[in-house]
């Protein structure tokens, strides 16, 4: 025990002097040292749902940004080709800091292996997860992963709406800290579906999963405002919390039940959600979509996807928290029967028992005044997805002790 011990403090000052992606304070280098010695585990620490895109250019260099939510050690990221027909060569990975833009914080920028090669090739529908990249990376972290991407053919796999510009170059220029070859933004993430580090035992993380209003859609573009990016924000401030990472799996238009708009929460769940390492939550908020798309759904099919993402998420010891589906009249698809329909699962959702425990963010968000409608201070403009106020109130009516319930 005093060798295993020795090894973790001698390891833990190691990652300190070997340059690690961001400078080292006393209080993280404690951390590191405590990690060591009471064991540690893998934790996502971002992700982002997966979706079958169209063709993109053979040879074309990506430079993706992203926030992470928890920090820790061992950076390994996860590139994927679900949706492809054909395999695909990600020639060079690095990861580094944002300073702003495309540019990166000076002497920042690591280059990631794969089995210890500078390349990889994946299969068509294959994921492939990166070394663990030594050194420690802060909670809330601007990370940038640059890929050279060789070779692709054929539907690229990335996701749609991210909220977030990044940036696409002619060549391999991952190795430069220098944004002066990055001169084309793009407002989608490609390839990148997972990023984790390594932390305590004792830390999980939640995964949001749904739809457009995770996803962002009405927050302000740069500036991490969807709803989970402030309940990451919470959870890092929270002393008393043991969930620390947040990974949205929100894809604008998903449904329960449906492929359309990326595969189905049902068809995407292992891969997106229950794949992801050290998850003890999954945070449901689907259905609207289901509802107001005047396909028949009705109340009984939608209950019985939620029973099947429960209990799938329960036999793998997850806590499930599920969200109540917020007010819509006003956007244009809205009628009296998808109403009808939204009321009885609401019901459904806060009095069954089938979930660990409930978010109510149609009480939160709806007009006291008619109760169908989103509140006008939090409404983005359409009546269904709320703006930067609105995803704040969303976050603020998590009860933080109910992401805890499966420890």
């Amino acid at each position: 025990m005093r060798a295993n011990s020795a090894v973790g403090v001698v390891c833990a000052l190691v990652m300190a002097v070997c340059g690690p992606l961001t400078a080292t304070s006393p209080a993280q280098a404690e951390q590191t040292a405590q990690e060591a010695g009471q064991g540690t585990h893998t934790v996502v620490t971002w992700g982002a749902g997966a979706e079958k895109q169209g063709p993109g250019p053979a040879d074309r260099g990506y430079r993706l940004i992203v926030r992470t939510s928890v920090g820790g050690t061992d950076l390994r990221i996860r590139l994927s080709n679900a949706f492809g027909d054909h395999p695909v060569t990600f020639a060079s990975a690095y990861a580094g800091l944002r300073k702003q833009g495309a540019e990166l914080v000076r002497g920042s920028n690591r280059q990631l292996t794969f089995g210890r090669a500078a390349s990889v090739t994946v299969p068509a529908g294959e994921t492939v997860l990166s070394d663990p990249l030594p050194g420690r990376l802060a909670a809330e972290s601007d990370l940038v992963v640059s890929l050279y991407v060789t070779g692709a053919r054929g539907p690229t796999t990335g996701h749609g709406m991210a909220m977030q510009t990044s940036y696409a170059a002619a060549g391999d220029h991952t190795a430069e800290e220098s944004a002066a070859n990055w001169t084309d933004p793009m407002d989608s993430w490609y390839w990148l579906d997972a990023i984790s580090v390594e932390t305590s035992a004792k830390t999980g993380a939640v995964v949001t999963l749904g739809d457009s209003i995770t996803d962002g859609w009405a927050s302000t573009t740069d500036g991490n405002r969807r709803w989970p990016d402030y309940l990451s924000r919470r959870l890092r401030a929270a002393s008393g919390s043991t969930v620390k990472g947040v990974a949205n799996e929100g894809i604008s238009g998903n449904k329960v039940l449906a492929d359309g708009a990326g595969e189905s929460a049902l068809n995407r769940l292992e891969r997106d959600v229950l794949s992801q390492p050290g998850v003890s939550t999954v945070f449901l908020f689907e259905g609207i979509n289901d509802i107001k798309a005047h396909t028949g759904v009705t109340a009984d099919a939608l209950i019985a996807g939620y029973r099947q993402i429960i209990d799938r998420a329960h036999a793998e010891g997850k806590c499930v928290v599920g969200a109540t589906v917020m007010p819509f009249k006003g956007w244009y698809e809205y009628d009296a029967e998808g109403e009808a329909v939204r009321q009885e699962v609401n019901d459904w959702i806060r009095d069954s028992g089938a979930f660990d425990a409930v978010t109510d963010f149609d009480r939160i968000t709806r007009n006291p005044y008619d109760q169908q409608r989103i509140l006008p201070f939090f409404d983005g403009g359409d009546h269904l997805h709320p703006n930067d106020k609105g995803m704040q109130a969303m976050a603020d009516a998590v009860d933080l002790s109910a992401l805890r319930c499966a420890g």
